[in-house]
């Protein structure tokens, strides 16, 4: 199984490269960003030590996907898909926060408030509410976007007090946050599923609050099959889902959430099968397409070409 945990490139005027936990990040000529969606996987904060085939091309189609059909409600980064792998866009000045939208008490904010917690990000919680069950209104639960280590839980009032973004900015981050997350559950909707939770990041170009980064995608959203909702959230069994959930979840019967001290559990090739299929599963599932397997030979020299022919295009080269 052949996978892209790495990259090197050296594209045409380009200034400098990040590497995040699952995506890296070439800037060209100050202008551009060449973003090539690995096949990283990454839970708790922490890159997991194999990756995952196809991951990253399931995950830069369904954002691509979702960012063109939101262009005309919420500006985003994206110029092209030069490559399955590949988005290639507008360069901005990142917000160091991101903006959670949840419509179902689950995940990380049911472990919360299993444990007693009843304000999450400012935001209170009533008494007596049960794993999965649908909030009145959806919330939005921010966190910091950190370079390094784990992304922490903050109020929006604390946001604007500590001056990481302006009011100004901010309400228009909420708005485009809800905005979206209405599209997206629509959209999931067509297909049979509930759009649970999801993140955003925003950025800052030319004085406009825009979109970057992906969208709707396993990695950044949960999402449950809506014809078996009701009869499992009434019974109290876990809801069929897809998203990447699965995967903390086996973490966590193995023993580990990011912990210092606690050690990765091996990753048997059967378990690296089985994620990857869940991947392409949510694909097929929230596009309605048949999901198609680009080549697996020679990944970098495909990427390599494809992101040259599309900056000679755009005069980049």
């Amino acid at each position: 199984m052949k996978t892209l945990t790495k990259t090197d490139f050296h594209f045409p005027k380009q200034m400098s490269v990040y590497h995040g936990k699952v995506r890296d990040v070439y800037d060209i000529n100050d202008e551009l960003l060449v973003m090539v969606a690995t096949d990283r996987i990454s839970a708790f904060d922490v890159i997991l030590p194999k990756g995952i085939p196809y991951k990253g091309q399931v995950l830069n189609q369904i954002a691509a996907k979702f960012l063109d059909a939101t262009a005309d409600v919420v500006p985003n980064w994206k110029v092209a898909t030069p490559d399955p792998m590949v988005t290639v866009g507008l360069k901005a000045e990142g917000f160091k926060v991101e903006t959670i939208i949840r419509g179902y008490l689950t995940g990380s904010a049911w472990r919360e408030y299993a444990a007693g917690c009843r304000e999450i990000c400012g935001v209170k919680l009533p008494d007596g509410m049960k794993e999965n069950q649908k909030f009145p209104e959806p919330i939005i639960t921010p966190t910091t976007k950190a370079d390094e280590g784990h992304d922490e839980n903050i109020s929006r009032e604390e946001i604007i007090a500590r001056g990481i973004v302006s009011e100004e900015d901010y309400k228009v981050m909420e708005d485009y946050t809800r905005k979206l997350f209405e599209i997206g559950t629509q959209m999931a909707a067509d297909k049979g599923l509930i759009l649970v939770d999801t993140k955003y990041e925003f950025g800052k170009r030319e004085g406009k609050v825009i979109l970057i980064d992906e969208i709707h995608t396993p990695d950044s959203s949960r999402y449950f099959y809506a014809d078996t909702y009701e009869k499992l959230f009434l019974e109290g069994k876990p809801q069929r889902q897809l998203s990447k959930e699965f995967v903390r979840q086996w973490l966590i019967e193995h023993g580990f959430m990011g912990k210092a001290g606690q050690v990765v559990p091996d990753m048997s090739d059967e378990f690296i099968q089985s994620v990857s299929d869940r991947y392409i599963e949510l694909y097929e599932h929230i596009t309605g397409e048949k999901f198609v397997k680009a080549p697996e030979e020679n990944l970098d020299d495909r990427i390599a070409k494809n992101v040259l022919d599309c900056l000679t295009t755009l005069s980049l080269v």
